[in-house]
């Protein structure tokens, strides 16, 4: 434990601050902590790692991504800046040509400036759903969500075309909305709110990817935390709090826990009494559990904020296989699925299309490849075996490319994050109905009824970050930013450090503030 914590019993011990979870913004909030000088705190962990949703791990000799992909952008990226410090970044790896084709169900190629037509085209849709964010016009009536936009467009566009050419065309954009819901974090893109399309800031520079995995991020992060300060396998059960200072606990009439707040209790026995806790947890957890978790139970205010945003489940599918069979100048195959010629009562039966949620197949190496899904096909596909996930897959590969000989893969990976009891799914999307509000409020430290200085449960996690919400950098800067506010809360000072990170609403003096000391 950190040097400053005192054990009072075998199954209780005592500190200033709990973090609870060892993901990106709990390493974060710590590692924030011991650069101003804190020591007194623990994190408590369920996992038996660190690192969250951050998980690389090996196929044969190739590195792969479980959780967590890229670097999201380069300027004022903290990740990137941390990845570059360290070594992480091969700046002179050159990237490989990206050679993408688009087969229908029959193993019919879509012509190529077909292809590069239409994407440019969803582009361009994709681009006027993030203006109504800035912009002062107003969506058609009746439309609220992304896909109901992108689906007005595509019709306006292709409705002086003949009807094969706009079917085609019409796969294509559907191909692209499937993509996209993996991309966001969603079911589909009726279920993402239009006017906030544009609250996610994107840093420019690109999509960058760790050589050595994303985990490598992990070791420089961590690595001036006491070993003894993170407890793993300590899964919390309940997060006992005050609303009042002087509300009766089991604590207040003991002297050697002055200023007792809040008392985490582990699922494992242990108890720790402390002044704060940083609260990381996803917000799939928290969708599912807050109620049970936080006693007294969380304001209503943040308690509905949890209900309206979206938590999807965006799943990998890994496989490995013997020998090559895909030409070597093709990188990526996209799947156009004929959803519209499904009878109603097949598009209902999951059972029978969870598969056609696939929209590609991209080559990571030539014998492993990588799917992607999302949604409740994901929810659904997390239930099967790896050898039924591989039986369906290599059946959409031969149907496909029109080739019987397409070898079953030899090994099958996929990942389960909405089946995994400490994420319950993947990433922050902004639902219908739901805005940066809501991000904002959940952000909201809970502070004492008769003493506003006194924070007890400050938040942090990418589901926090009104702008940054979905990625790693977001997890990381709304956990230092929680680990502020409990500094700024005890000094009190005016010429204390100000690190405004949640204030995006001027993105250009934000990233000129960027710092990793």
């Amino acid at each position: 434990m950190a040097e400053s914590t005192k054990k009072t019993e075998n199954d209780k011990v005592k500190c200033k601050i709990v973090i609870v979870g060892a993901g990106m913004a709990g390493l974060s909030a710590a590692n924030h902590l011991l650069k101003n000088h804190e020591t007194d705190f623990l994190i408590v962990e369920a996992r038996g790692r660190i690192g969250g949703r951050i998980v690389s791990t090996k196929i044969g000799n190739e590195k792969v991504e479980l959780g967590a992909n890229w670097i999201h952008g380069v300027l004022g990226n903290p990740m990137f800046e941390l990845a570059m410090a360290n070594g992480l970044i091969d700046i002179v790896r050159v990237p490989r040509p990206h050679k993408v084709v688009a087969a229908m169900e029959d193993g019919k190629q879509l012509p190529f400036p077909i292809l590069q037509e239409i994407y440019e085209a969803y582009v361009c849709f994709l681009r006027r759903c993030e203006e109504y964010f800035l912009s002062t016009y107003s969506p058609p009536d009746g439309i609220n969500s992304v896909g109901a936009h992108v689906a007005l467009e595509a019709e306006i566009y292709l409705s002086a075309l003949p009807p094969e050419e706009r079917k085609i065309r019409q796969l294509m954009f559907d191909c692209l909305l499937k993509r996209e819901t993996c991309i966001t974090g969603c079911d589909s893109m009726e279920d993402v709110d239009l006017l906030e399309m544009g609250s996610y800031a994107e840093l420019q520079g690109g999509n960058i990817s760790l050589p050595d995995g994303y985990s490598a991020i992990l070791e420089p992060v961590s690595k001036h935390i006491p070993k003894s300060s993170i407890l793993t396998k300590h899964a919390v059960a309940k997060i006992r709090w005050q609303r009042s200072k002087c509300t009766d606990n089991e604590n207040s009439n003991n002297p050697s826990n002055a200023n007792p707040s809040v008392v985490v209790q582990c699922e494992n026995g242990k108890t720790i009494v402390a002044e704060h806790v940083i609260c990381t947890l996803p917000l799939g957890v928290l969708k599912e559990k807050a109620n049970d978790i936080f006693e007294p139970l969380l304001p209503n205010d943040k308690l509905e904020a949890i209900d309206r945003l979206l938590f999807g489940a965006v799943d990998k599918i890994f496989l490995e296989y013997e020998r090559p069979f895909l030409h070597p100048s093709v990188s990526e195959v996209m799947l156009l699925w004929d959803d519209r010629g499904l009878l109603e009562e097949e598009k209902q039966d999951i059972n029978k299309t969870w598969f056609r949620k696939i929209y590609s197949f991209t080559k990571i190496t030539e014998t492993l490849l990588l799917g992607w899904i999302s949604g409740k096909a994901a929810e659904y596909m997390e239930k099967l075996s790896s050898a039924e996930v591989a039986e369906v897959c290599t059946s959409i590969l031969r149907r496909f490319l029109n080739d019987p000989f397409v070898p079953a893969p030899k090994n099958c990976l996929r990942t389960s994050w909405h089946s995994q009891p400490y994420t319950r799914g993947s990433y922050t999307a902004m639902a219908v109905g739901a805005s940066q509000l809501d991000i904002n409020c959940l952000a909201e430290p809970i502070i004492q009824e008769d003493d506003p200085s006194k924070i007890v449960i400050a938040f942090a996690g990418e589901h926090t970050h009104s702008s940054f919400y979905s990625t790693v950098h977001g997890a990381y800067l709304t956990g230092r930013t929680a680990a502020q506010t409990l500094l700024e809360s005890k000094k009190n000072e005016k010429n204390s450090l100000s690190l405004s990170c949640e204030d995006t609403s001027d993105l250009s003096s934000w990233i000129q503030g960027i710092s990793l000391n």
